[in-house]
């Protein structure tokens, strides 16, 4: 019992663990189990593995998730040392596979009453060629603005900034980038000019959901994006080394200082991640 404030409180306090009645020794394993999976790990595993319910380790996953995240995104410090590549990705199961009735929720109609199936979300990511790290979002629209805006809130001016040849990067020169674009309808790399390190980012975010969770909702997909991001940015490389300890020990420097309750998790209450 702490005298001052007249509250419990143990080492679970003022972390993503805290107020939950799961035991320390098992949380730790959870997040062992998260971050050295490559392709991640599902509840379900988490639930046998642990003798916890599906429920509870679904939100431990999410709450680990949260303790993942890195707030690096609006640095504005990508590309001082080398070249930036960015590039957009549709994340999102087929609606042939869905149940009637999520079908019928993610269908819309335009007021020419053209037919158009929201079963993708769309995410950003960039990936600084010169220290391999990854920023990656959830957005909106891949809409010229929404994509400019990563790059204007992510890149140091004048760097070089590599795309594909979608026409929303068109104005990059205007805003003082270096920009190459390689076309994929003809060549996937000319020289440095690639999206290469992007795209195998993309190929890893992909394998995780389609193949661990299967079935991921929208509104929970950033949590997801903002896991296998830690993942990459904590990778063994040949030039950085990386144990399993080494990224179990970054993943608990990050878990002080966050909150996730149940009621912001599934949203019924606005989400307050920090105390």
């Amino acid at each position: 019992m702490n005298k001052d404030c007249h509250k419990q409180f143990s080492v679970k306090s003022g972390t993503v663990f805290e107020d939950s009645p799961i035991s320390l020794d098992k949380w730790l394993t959870a997040v062992w189990l998260v971050v050295n999976c490559k392709n991640g790990i599902s509840s379900y595993e988490i639930a046998r593995d642990l003798k916890v319910t599906q429920k509870s380790a679904w939100f431990m996953l999410h709450r680990i998730r949260l303790a993942l995240r890195t707030n690096n995104w609006g640095g504005g410090n990508m590309g001082e040392g080398g070249p930036v590549e960015v590039d957009e990705a549709f994340v999102g199961g087929s609606p042939k596979n869905w149940h009637l009735a999520k079908r019928s929720k993610r269908v819309r109609f335009t007021p020419s009453h053209e037919k158009i199936e929201d079963h993708k979300t769309a995410v950003v990511g960039l990936l600084d060629r010169d220290t391999r790290q990854v920023r990656a979002r959830v957005i909106p629209t891949i809409k010229r603005e929404v994509l400019q805006d990563a790059i204007l809130q992510n890149v140091a001016a004048k760097s070089t900034v590599y795309t594909d040849g979608m026409k929303a990067y068109s104005s990059l020169p205007a805003l003082e980038f270096v920009h190459e674009t390689v076309d994929h309808l003809k060549e996937y790399v000319r020289g440095e000019v690639h999206t290469n390190g992007i795209e195998n980012f993309w190929s890893l975010l992909k394998r995780g959901l389609r193949g661990t969770y299967v079935a991921v909702e929208p509104f929970h997909l950033e949590r997801y994006v903002d896991e296998q991001v830690f993942r990459y940015n904590n990778r063994a490389t040949k030039q950085f080394k990386m144990t399993d300890s080494d990224r179990f020990v970054i993943a608990l420097s990050q878990i002080a200082g966050k909150r996730l309750t149940y009621a912001e998790l599934t949203g019924k209450v606005g989400e307050t991640a920090a105390f």
